[in-house]
């Protein structure tokens, strides 16, 4: 399950597509619903391979999503169902993103402040048990992660650089 919940709503339909995106090879980052003048329910998926997420599979993972949802019926009312690639400068919701991307730097926003900050922006270092290491201002600080409410990888040239160098 995605480490950063938004919601039981959101909780139930990771629940109920996951094994589906499971079964194609695809894993799910994070599911959101956006709120506005349209619903729109977003879906982050990732190759479970490591290789790169393509249109076909984002068109697959949609049909199997929308039949699922069709059945189930988690939301009320309409909704536009948006299934994509989370993207270079990616959310980090997993524990595993967060090993996977050390080396790049990346932005963490607790729900709570610790020692007075909520906002943190440095290298990312890993894990260490439950704890996100984070070189932040010239020293490490350990992140617990169910305190994060949101983090992010920032797009820098390196990031560039490296997805560039896998998808080729």
């Amino acid at each position: 399950m995605s480490l950063i919940s938004q919601s039981k709503q959101t909780d139930q339909i990771f629940q109920l597509i996951e094994p589906a995106m499971a079964d194609k090879g695809l894993e799910v980052v994070r599911v959101r619903i956006l709120d506005g003048d349209d619903t729109i329910l977003e879906i982050f998926l990732d190759r479970a391979d490591d290789r790169h997420i393509d249109v076909d599979d984002c068109v697959s993972a949609s049909r199997a999503i929308s039949a699922l949802l069709d059945i189930e019926d988690p939301i009320a009312g309409h909704y536009d169902l948006e299934v994509s690639s989370p993207g270079i400068d990616r959310p980090l919701t997993r524990p595993k993103d967060f090993e996977r991307y050390a080396g790049f730097e990346a932005r963490i926003e607790l729900e709570k402040a610790k020692d007075g900050q909520r906002r943190f922006r440095g290298l990312l270092k890993g894990l260490a048990e439950d704890e996100v290491m984070l070189e932040a201002d010239g020293k490490d600080v350990l992140l617990p992660l169910e305190a994060i409410a949101k983090a992010k990888l920032i797009l820098t040239d390196e990031l560039i650089k490296n997805a560039n160098k896998q998808h080729s």
